[in-house]
C-alpha cells in the first residue's frame, strides 16, 4: 500500500502537484522492487447508465495486457460485467515498467453500482475477483 487515506505523495516544492504525486508513486513502485502494482479506483461517467468494472493497461510492459485480461476475465465471471480491457496512455501507466494495471471497480455515477460499491459483501466480491485474476496472471507468465 502506498497510502491508507486520501493524501497524495506530492511535495510542497512541486509546481504541478498531480504530476509530483504520480512521479513519486512511480518511484515507490520501483524502490519496492514490486512484482506488480495495482492502481484501484472507482469510476465516474457523465451518463449515469454506464456501469461495470473494467481494467486499463499500457503496453510499456507486455505483461500488462496479460494481467489486465486475467483480472478482466474474473470481473466478467464474478461481477457479470460486459466491459472490455482498455488501453491507456495515462502518465503513471506509460512511465512504469513494472507490470501493473489501473482497476476501475465500478461507476459511482450509476446509482445501482454506487449502492453495491458501498456494501462490504460486494467489496469482498471485487477483491476476490482481483485476487483470482492476479493468481491466474502469475500462473500464466514466465518469472
Amino acid at each position: 500500500m502506498i497510502r491508507n487515506d486520501d493524501s497524495d505523495l506530492s511535495s510542497k516544492w512541486d509546481s504541478a502537484k498531480k504530476r509530483g504525486d504520480l512521479y513519486r508513486r512511480i518511484l515507490k513502485i520501483q524502490e519496492n522492487e514490486s512484482d506488480l502494482y495495482l492502481s484501484i479506483h472507482i469510476n465516474y461517467h457523465y451518463y449515469s447508465s454506464v456501469s461495470g468494472a473494467e481494467v486499463l493497461y499500457h503496453p510499456i510492459n507486455p505483461n500488462n495486457l496479460v494481467l489486465a485480461e486475467s483480472i478482466m476475465n474474473e470481473f466478467k465471471t464474478d461481477l457479470k460485467t460486459d466491459r472490455e480491457v482498455i488501453k491507456t496512455n495515462l502518465y503513471l501507466y506509460s512511465n512504469t515498467r513494472v507490470p501493473g494495471v489501473l482497476i476501475e471497480c465500478g461507476f459511482i455515477s450509476n446509482s445501482n453500482e454506487r449502492y453495491l460499491l458501498q456494501k462490504e459483501s460486494y467489496q469482498e466480491k471485487i477483491s476476490k475477483a482481483i485476487t483470482k485474476g492476479v493468481e491466474n496472471y502469475f500462473k500464466e507468465i514466465d518469472l
